[in-house]
């Protein structure tokens, strides 16, 4: 057994940005071929606890070097004021030859970044009709600023970025990074997130919202909101945009917004296109000027493989991680 904790993966994907959007690209398009399988993600609550939960996400993804495996990712807001990251994940990926778990990869970062390139992906494939300058970001968390590292490696002219948090310092902090990361990055802390979303037309939404709190109404025309959180639009919001998902099956469920935009509406006829069969198509599709566009990623399973992979691959070729001898019973490797 292999196993690469955060260090590891965090050397493996530092600097490679490009390489995790490729990975992350290629996932969708081959989800798009159907070279893919992904049961429904199985989500542990508890009595009582509205606010915390456990998700666990298997997949396989095929092409020339198939994976399976599954992501364990848990998401505990609370965390935040002891100090301590909001999610924590593991990801175990088997073999395809005898089914054996064969890696044990720390998840987390390997979750923030494939969702952060799943969002500027789409970014990129729904253009407007001049270069997006300048984005709204909404919740300044981790995912959030992975969101803004990918934005700027797809996004060349992009240069201004608006801020809002419920937790003002937490904007503060995040613009305070920013200045020492993100060189010639200008940022501006708002009070509002109206103002956040009136802003710019490319808004990013990653809160821990549970039910939905934001009305689009105060964002321009030919606005882009990438909606990765997925619990933070109404219903109308959702009704009235051109949606694009990376799955129906999955996006619609577990009470997120267009879960609840389906019981209203009684069908899916909302949902314009998948991420993956716009990818897998022969070009980008601009975004509409007159509406607003809403990307809505549910976080793929298939993904969270694809960049576990990229991690594993690097690990063993530059000698990194920690071999366990002796972890499955019979004298298994």
């Amino acid at each position: 057994m292999l196993i690469l904790g955060a260090r590891d993966v965090r050397q493996a994907l530092d600097g490679r940005e490009r390489e995790v959007l490729a990975a992350v690209r290629e996932a969708y398009v081959r989800h798009a071929r159907g070279e893919s399988a992904i049961p429904h993600s199985v989500f542990l609550r508890f009595p009582e606890d509205e606010r915390n939960r456990i998700i666990g996400l298997p997949a396989y993804l095929g092409g020339e070097r198939p994976v399976a495996g599954m992501k364990w990712i848990s998401s505990f807001p609370g965390n935040l004021e002891l100090g301590l990251e909001r999610a924590s994940a593991a990801i175990i990926l088997n073999s395809m030859r005898t089914g054996h778990p064969e890696a044990l990869i720390e998840g987390s970062l390997v979750s923030a970044r494939r969702t952060a390139a799943s969002a500027a992906l789409a970014a990129a494939t729904l253009a407007g009709e001049q270069p997006d300058t300048g984005a709204a970001l909404i919740g300044c968390g981790v995912i959030n600023f992975e969101v803004l590292r990918f934005l700027r490696v797809v996004l060349p002219a992009l240069d201004t970025v608006t801020l809002y948090d419920r937790d003002g310092s937490r904007a503060e902090e995040f613009a305070a990074r920013c200045a020492r990361e993100q060189p010639g990055l200008k940022t501006a802390v708002v009070d509002r997130p109206e103002d956040a979303m009136a802003a710019h037309p490319l808004v990013a939404l990653a809160t821990t919202a549970a039910a939905p709190h934001l009305d689009t109404a105060p964002c321009r025309p030919g606005t882009l909101v990438l909606h990765v959180s997925l619990r933070d639009l109404t219903v109308e919001s959702v009704l009235s945009a051109v949606n694009v998902v990376d799955d129906p099956d999955h996006v619609c469920r577990a009470a997120t917004s267009l879960h609840l935009a389906e019981q209203e509406s009684g069908d899916r006829e909302f949902i314009s296109a998948t991420i993956g069969g716009l990818l897998a198509g022969p070009s980008p599709r601009p975004r509409d000027p007159r509406r607003i566009t809403v990307f809505s990623p549910f976080g793929l399973g298939i993904l969270d493989l694809a960049l576990a992979d990229l991690v594993r691959r690097g690990a063993e070729a530059g000698g990194g991680g920690t071999r366990l001898d002796g972890f499955l019973p019979g004298g298994a490797p």
